[in-house]
């Protein structure tokens, strides 16, 4: 399927009133503006996952977009809202501020990753700023602590894959918080503790924790190639870049041609 036709496909079905288009032929996106308020995909992306999922995977961008619409153009009560707020994982160079000039409450994670934190409405989530935070008259670290106790309180479980001794464990809730559970630092150190190989860890979009116990070549150079893989399928891609995990700290490697990491 071609960008024109995945285009058209998407402006039919997410036609709406006070709702507008635009096109970025060079490079590929489509932005979809209501209320001042923005979503922008990436249409390779998008064909890339109807070719695997197909009107599945449409089913989902739809979703995503109306709820991610309708979430920016509401103003939740941050104060009100404390039992609701979770950390999220987003690319270094994900915004650091709204349309309007307000800044995130952000926080540094890796030289490729950022937190930054949200108010869950269900089906989706408004994020937080500074502002609203000050509103609120409340701390960062107040907020941050919080947020990361309900992460660690949400289930995990992940699915299993073996290719050539070494074992690749996926986690995928589909709850929104995904790549987000590895700030979950008792999960990851339980995680450790059972691997006996090198620990590696990517967060190549939103919706996934990849997990592997590799060792050797073969399994650096299988975990190089999911990671891009899933980079170009997600909707909310965050690094291609994998991460070692030693002594509680995440480290990112590059995954040289002959198959050796290198820091």
């Amino acid at each position: 399927m071609t960008s024109i036709v995945m285009k058209a496909k998407l402006e039919e079905r997410l036609e709406k009133a006070n709702r507008s288009f635009s096109f970025d032929h060079e490079k590929d996106r489509l932005t979809v503006r209501e209320g001042g308020k923005l979503v922008t995909l990436s249409l390779p992306q998008v064909i890339a996952r109807f070719e695997e999922e197909g009107e599945e995977a449409i089913q989902k961008v739809i979703y995503y977009v109306n709820e991610g619409l309708h979430a920016s153009l509401s103003k939740p009560d941050l104060k009100a809202s404390l039992e609701a707020v979770y950390p999220v994982i987003r690319s270094s160079s994900f915004p650091k501020e709204t349309k309007t000039g307000e800044k995130f409450l952000v926080r540094e994670h890796t030289a490729e990753t950022s937190i930054y934190f949200v108010i869950d409405q269900e089906k989706a989530y408004h994020f937080i700023t500074e502002k609203m935070l000050q509103d609120a008259g409340i701390s960062a670290d107040a907020l941050a602590e919080k947020a990361l106790a309900h992460l660690a309180s949400l289930p995990v479980s992940y699915h299993q894959d073996r290719v050539s001794e070494n074992d690749f464990y996926f986690v995928r809730m589909n709850d929104g918080y995904d790549a987000s559970r590895i700030l979950n630092e008792p999960f990851l150190a339980e995680m450790r503790a059972k691997l006996t190989g090198e620990m590696i860890v990517a967060v190549p979009h939103a919706d996934v924790l990849i997990l592997a116990d590799i060792q050797n070549e073969t399994g650096f150079d299988v975990m190089a190639h999911m990671a891009m893989q899933f980079f170009a399928e997600g909707v909310v891609p965050i690094t291609t870049l994998p991460f070692v995990y030693n002594d509680g700290k995440l480290e990112p490697i590059f995954i040289m041609a002959k198959n050796r990491p290198k820091e």
